[in-house]
C-alpha cells in the first residue's frame, strides 16, 4: 500500500517508485538503497523545462510536463552515478514519507541541467 502516490511517484512500504523514468518503464529504489535525498527549491530555469532525460549525464528526470509549473524537485542520491530526480506534485508529502522510512533528506543548492 502506497503512502504517497501522484500518478508519476509513489513511496510504497518497500521503497520509491518512479514512473515514466526510462522511455516505456519505472524504476523502482529501495528505501536502503538511498544514501540521501536532497530538497532543491527553487528549481532552476534548465531543471524546469527538463521535461524528461537528462542534460549533464548525472541527473535523470521521470517523464513530467507538469515540471514547468513546479518549484521543487528532490535529487536522490544513491551509490551510483546517475541521481534520479523527481518533482512530486506534493513535495512535503514525499520528504515526509522518505524521513518515515529512515532516508536523510537535506537542503542544498545542485547544479542541474
Amino acid at each position: 500500500m502506497a503512502g504517497y502516490d501522484d500518478g508519476r511517484v509513489a513511496c510504497t512500504d518497500d521503497g520509491l517508485l518512479i514512473r515514466h523514468y526510462y522511455l516505456f518503464g519505472a524504476k523502482s529504489i529501495s528505501y536502503q538503497d538511498i544514501r540521501e535525498a536532497r530538497w532543491v527549491s527553487p528549481l532552476g530555469f534548465a531543471a524546469r523545462w527538463r521535461i524528461h532525460g537528462s542534460g549533464d549525464f548525472v541527473h535523470w528526470f521521470n517523464y513530467d510536463p507538469g515540471r514547468p509549473r513546479k518549484n521543487t524537485a528532490i535529487v536522490i542520491y544513491m551509490d551510483q552515478r546517475v541521481r534520479p530526480v523527481i518533482t512530486p506534485d506534493d513535495p512535503e508529502a514525499v520528504r515526509a514519507e522518505l524521513e518515515a522510512h529512515g532516508v536523510s533528506v537535506t537542503t542544498g543548492a545542485e547544479s542541474m541541467s
